[in-house]
């Protein structure tokens, strides 16, 4: 499928879903990256004033608001900014301590998640998200975290051809550039994190080649989160 008609086809299953589900438009979070940027644009293609890019951040990286406040006003994506720093402490307050930083790290997604979901109640809009199929294959987001959403138009694509529809829609070409990160701490980007890089395991994902480690480390990857792609599991009997 050529890019532009991939794109068209992207809006019009956006209109096709929501519609199908009585809403009125999409929600969505824009986080100054790649994935969310080309999300927002598309949601801003399908549903014009009906659309909402929600600014998160927790104690985030000032120059990923930047970049955020950049594409939603770039493209003319209605967008609000909710600041989680306090709800973010207020809870964290009444949890036990731990030195888990990724347990911790995994609260900032699900606060936004919940942000999400309160707009789209607002709003009778869907909650859109801007997972990849390279993240969904080895589980790299957080369960219930931005993994909690209700349609994600870029499931079906590898980062590769994200960031191919970044150029076909003109992100700027920086933001196109940016290491990849969730944003869980300072420094923190997903290649690090997964010990892959991304070329790597779209190459996998595509072709089923790689070097003997890096097929086995994404097959545990995929394996052990398995459960973070399907339903909650019931008993069979």
């Amino acid at each position: 499928m050529e890019i532009r008609e991939l794109c068209n086809a992207l809006v019009d299953w956006l209109r096709e879903k929501v519609h199908e589900a009585g809403a009125r438009g999409a929600v969505f979070g824009l986080s100054g990256g790649i994935d969310s940027a080309v999300v927002g644009v598309i949601c801003k293609k399908a549903f014009e004033e009906n659309c909402l890019g929600l600014i998160m951040p927790c104690y985030s990286d000032p120059k990923d608001e930047e970049d955020a406040i950049r594409v939603a006003e770039g493209f003319g994506i209605p967008y609000k900014k909710i600041v989680l720093n306090s709800v973010f402490d207020n809870f964290t307050a009444i949890l036990d301590k731990t030195d888990n930083k990724t347990a911790v790290a995994n609260i900032k997604p699900r606060l936004r998640m919940i942000t999400l979901y309160y707009y789209a109640a607002l709003n009778n809009f869907l909650v859109v998200g801007t997972g990849n199929k390279s993240e969904l294959t080895v589980g790299y987001f957080t369960k219930y975290g931005d993994g909690g959403v209700d349609l994600l138009p870029l499931g079906n694509l590898v980062k590769r051809q994200v960031r191919e529809l970044a150029r076909y829609l003109e992100i700027p070409q920086d933001i196109i550039e940016k290491p990849p990160t969730a944003g869980l701490w300072e420094g923190q980007t997903d290649e690090s994190e997964m010990g892959i890089t991304y070329d790597q395991l779209d190459e996998y994902i595509l072709t089923g080649k790689a070097p003997r480690e890096i097929e086995e480390k994404i097959r545990k990857m995929n394996l052990k989160s398995e459960h973070k792609r399907r339903l909650p599991l019931r008993p069979p009997f």
